[in-house]
């Protein structure tokens, strides 16, 4: 039998080769009877030996190969042109793996595992001529994201409000390794009852919102290397781009009325009021932040930021691009032709 399992969800790529592991025998010969390899280090005689294996007290042997389409896609092709023995072995390494694929012995099921694949590939083409289960996981859009996460929520032995998942949509973003690790803390959180949107806003973006003001400082004191360390660990946990430039905006916005509110004279109480933070924890925070900054340099800040947020909602540029561009410029020592600041 022969699979092929691609697609950007890897999450959804793993829990399939989850379900096809567990009918390869026993629990406790599964381990003898499955083999995985990297496609891109690959040789035909490591896989038909491994494929002609005969299973260890089970029915059936399990043999997994990670990368080794994107082996055969179009930059692969491209970078064999530059030369012609190069090419050939390519070619031949080709034919090779693509005639074995017609020869997997009945007692073996081989999985070939890969990311987001161009229906050009030349080895996918093969591999559907050799009749393979074909499965592809691409992200999820918003529709099927909540739908999953309605599903992943009532799995868990739970049950959820609207706005908790629309909520919960916005705050962790298509990544399911992260949103399935948040639903799980948010069941346990709610003890059997509705999950609703202040559990979402206390649990989810709590770890998140405290990464926010690292990343805040680190853009303002022109640390880039920890600013982009930061910005990479919450795009890693399923920090989705367009939440996280609203959260840095909301941050520099809230860090320019405190200082404009001091100038006035305002007290604490007022400026928490006029802020509406309900957490004392995040208004002491804000308050420190600000009190370390000049007002010029969180203005450019705060207008930068509006920037990049016009060129990822006019599909200018790609949420995590736009990121790491902005990143990029706003921890360069150097001045900015900066515009007054308005936060009305």
């Amino acid at each position: 039998m022969l699979y092929v399992l691609l697609g950007e969800d890897d999450y959804s790529v793993r829990q399939s080769l989850e379900k096809i592991k567990d009918s390869v025998g026993d629990e406790t010969v599964r381990g003898a009877n499955i083999a995985v390899f990297d496609g891109r280090q690959l040789a035909i005689d490591q896989l038909r030996n491994s494929c002609e294996t005969v299973p260890f007290l089970a029915e059936k042997r399990l043999v997994i190969v990670e990368g080794l389409l994107e082996c055969f896609g179009v930059k692969a092709n491209a970078r064999r042109k530059k030369g012609k023995s190069r090419a050939d072995q390519a070619d031949t390494y080709f034919q090779d793996i693509a005639g074995y694929l017609h020869r997997i012995p009945d007692f073996t099921t081989l999985v070939l595992v890969d990311g987001k694949i161009g229906n050009n590939n030349p080895l996918l083409k093969e591999a559907s001529s050799a009749k393979a289960e074909i499965q592809v996981f691409p992200l999820l859009n918003r529709d099927r994201l909540r739908q999953w996460i309605r599903r992943r929520v009532k799995e868990a032995g739970g049950s959820i409000s609207e706005e908790a998942v629309r909520l919960l949509e916005k705050y962790v973003g298509s990544n399911l390794w992260v949103m399935a690790n948040e639903i799980d803390k948010l069941t346990l959180f709610a003890l059997g009852r509705t999950i609703e949107a202040g559990d979402v806003g206390e649990v989810v973006s709590s770890a998140q919102e405290i990464s926010v003001f690292a990343l805040v400082d680190a853009l303002l004191e022109f640390r880039v290397s920890e600013a982009e360390k930061l910005l990479e660990q919450l795009l890693q946990r399923g920090a989705a781009a367009p939440y996280l430039l609203v959260m840095l905006v909301r941050q520099a916005r809230m860090l320019i009325m405190i200082k404009e509110l001091r100038k006035q004279g305002r007290s604490g109480v007022e400026i928490r009021g006029k802020l509406g933070l309900k957490s004392e924890f995040v208004f002491k925070r804000v308050s420190e932040q600000a009190s370390r900054y000049s007002l010029e340099r969180l203005g450019e800040m705060y207008h930068r930021l509006l920037e990049a947020d016009i060129a990822i909602k006019t599909g200018k540029c790609e949420g995590d691009l736009a990121l790491n561009i902005l990143v990029a410029e706003l921890s360069q020592r150097r001045p900015f032709s900066t515009p007054p600041v308005r936060t009305a």
